[in-house]
């Protein structure tokens, strides 16, 4: 999986030359970080991708829903790659995404490897196909009279739902593929570790490493903890990512320093907002949206949200696709006013107090009274995070202002993570340092030098309306094809990977088990231990979870090297 570190934006030439040279200290995400030594530097990532060679990334999209059209549309506007394949249950957005992305609306219909109903069906095609490469009775070369049929892919995007992630990585990890999956990685720890060892064994069993990034994605979908995951992990193990990269991992991306490791994870949070005992008296007895007597007044009225907020305004994007996944279909084809009837038709639909459980699951209900649904995640959590000293030597430390830490002091890290907030899906912070302090939100950085007593103000440059999650899916986009293009051309993969991306695939895992520390540590009221947690959760459950699954699987996979 990729995971760019540029994930809320595009960082500007010259906020990276004045990041360089303002001496700080660490961060956090939501409120504060504090620390008596390190300076923060912004690691030099590239950003661009080198068009000198024929090595553009073929790219399989595993979902065609928003998230698979979020990342595709930048791989097509950007040139980034090309899109080959897509994996999709639906056969009106498997169209769809084709016709839009693939073979075109009308030029031609689809050939068979470019369109799948899920993974198992392109993981089975590919198999078959590696075997007649390697038996000699079709060639894998970049030839365009093949029409690209035996040519495989180079990378996936997971683009599923969050609890799908597991069986779709283990799925492709035999096949050496390049993978980008959707955040979270997965909804469970057991998962997590599962995945972590999956891809690390059948990169052992290869005898090569691929390039594994982590992308991003409080509605219907994760509304459920038992259907999803805790509102930490699904909404914010992005910002626990950030918050442990700055202050675990080295501030070079090359550079081979053990992470400095955290010491203690606590954590506390609540369901405040979204529940019956907060339900309005008005509303009565009515837990839709559309027959409610104070569906106008309501501020999270879903007719007024989806409908007159964006369809009425001729938006058939997010969040409207989210909720009919063919609008855009209908208002083309039918009209405005079909397609707002499909809209209030979808909103309209409910339970009732007699429907099972195991139904209501299922569905998302988006236009079910907010504060009579069977939502169960928290929307107010805190997460403090402490480092104790933990020097290491390095005689070729320039840094006297240092002194022997070597930037590997005691620090401290608290996150909030709450809603709802004036401002949706932002992210604001402060950092506490030696020798400054800055503070940021989602347009602005601040930086204050206590030695001048001047703050300077810094507005990077603002993606464009089109680069969803705040530039984000075009950076993920850029930063993943890149590190896979580095590869196809030769680099080595992690150096690749470090030099595109920034991580590898141990620092994704450690963040995901930090937010589970976080929920074990609130759950049972405790001060959790971070070394002896990751000794009992993480490398207890190594290579326990699976056994080789024989010798058939061993030649299968060693078909691969020359693919």
């Amino acid at each position: 999986m990729a995971f760019s570190r540029k994930k809320e934006g595009n960082i500007s030439s010259a906020l990276t030359k004045k990041l360089h040279q303002v001496p700080s200290s660490n961060t956090t995400t939501s409120s504060s970080a504090s620390s008596n030594d390190d300076s923060f530097q912004v690691i030099d990532i590239p950003s661009t991708i080198s068009s000198t060679t024929e090595n553009v990334p073929r790219v399989l999209i595993i979902g065609a829903g928003s998230r698979g059209h979020a990342y595709s549309k930048p791989i097509q506007r950007l040139g980034l790659g090309q899109i080959v394949g897509v994996c999709e249950p639906m056969a009106f957005k498997r169209q769809e995404f084709g016709q839009r992305y693939i073979w075109g609306p009308e030029a031609r219909v689809a050939r068979p490897h470019e369109e799948f109903e899920d993974w198992n069906d392109f993981v089975k095609y590919e198999t078959t196909r590696r075997q007649r490469v390697a038996a000699g009775e079709i060639t894998a070369e970049r030839d365009s009279r093949n029409d690209g049929e035996w040519m495989g892919v180079d990378a996936v995007f997971i683009c599923v739902l969050d609890e799908m992630h597991t069986a779709v990585i283990k799925a492709l990890a035999p096949l050496g593929l390049h993978i980008m999956c959707e955040k979270p990685l997965a909804t469970t720890l057991e998962d997590t570790i599962s995945i972590y060892e999956a891809v690390t064994r059948e990169w052992n069993m290869l005898g090569k490493k691929t390039v594994f990034g982590i992308g991003h994605v409080l509605s219907g979908n994760w509304r459920r903890e038992d259907t999803t995951a805790p509102s930490l992990l699904t909404k914010s193990c992005h910002d626990i990512d950030v918050l442990l990269w700055l202050l675990c991992s080295p501030k070079n991306a090359k550079d081979a320093t053990p992470p400095h490791l955290p010491s203690t994870v606590s954590a506390s949070g609540l369901l405040s907002q979204f529940r019956k005992a907060r339900k309005p008296i008005a509303a009565g007895n009515a837990t839709n949206c559309l027959s409610c007597p104070i569906e106008k007044t309501c501020i999270y009225s879903a007719k007024s949200i989806y409908l007159n907020k964006h369809l009425s305004v001729g938006n058939t994007g997010w969040p409207v696709k989210i909720v009919v996944p063919e609008i855009e279909d209908i208002f083309k084809s039918q009209g405005k006013e079909a397609a707002e009837t499909r809209l209030l038709e979808v909103l309209a639909e409910d339970y009732k107090s007699s429907t099972p459980d195991e139904e209501i699951k299922k569905r998302s209900w988006y236009g079910r009274c907010v504060y009579d649904a069977d939502n169960d995640v928290l929307d107010d959590q805190t997460v403090t995070i402490t480092w104790e000293d933990d020097p290491l030597p390095n005689p070729n430390s320039k840094s006297e202002e240092l002194g022997e830490l070597n930037g590997r002091g005691a620090k401290q890290a608290l996150f909030h993570m709450t809603s709802p907030t004036a401002k949706i899906c932002e992210r604001r912070g402060r950092i506490y340092g030696a020798r400054g302090e800055i503070s940021y939100d989602s347009t602005t950085i601040q930086v204050h030098t206590f030695a001048t007593g001047r703050t300077e103000t810094i507005r990077p440059e603002a993606p464009s309306a089109e680069q969803g999650h705040g530039g984000g899916d075009d950076g993920l986009a850029v930063q993943f094809l890149g590190a896979v293009k580095a590869v196809l051309d030769g680099r080595d993969v992690e150096k690749a990977q470090r030099e595109w991306l920034g991580f590898d695939l141990e620092e994704g895992v450690r963040s995901h088990v930090a937010v589970f520390a976080a929920e074990k540590a609130r759950k049972e009221k405790l001060v959790l231990d971070w070394k002896g947690f990751w000794e009992e959760e993480v490398e207890g459950r190594m290579g326990g979870a699976e056994k080789e699954e024989g010798s058939e699987r061993v030649v299968e996979n060693r078909l691969g090297k020359d693919w």
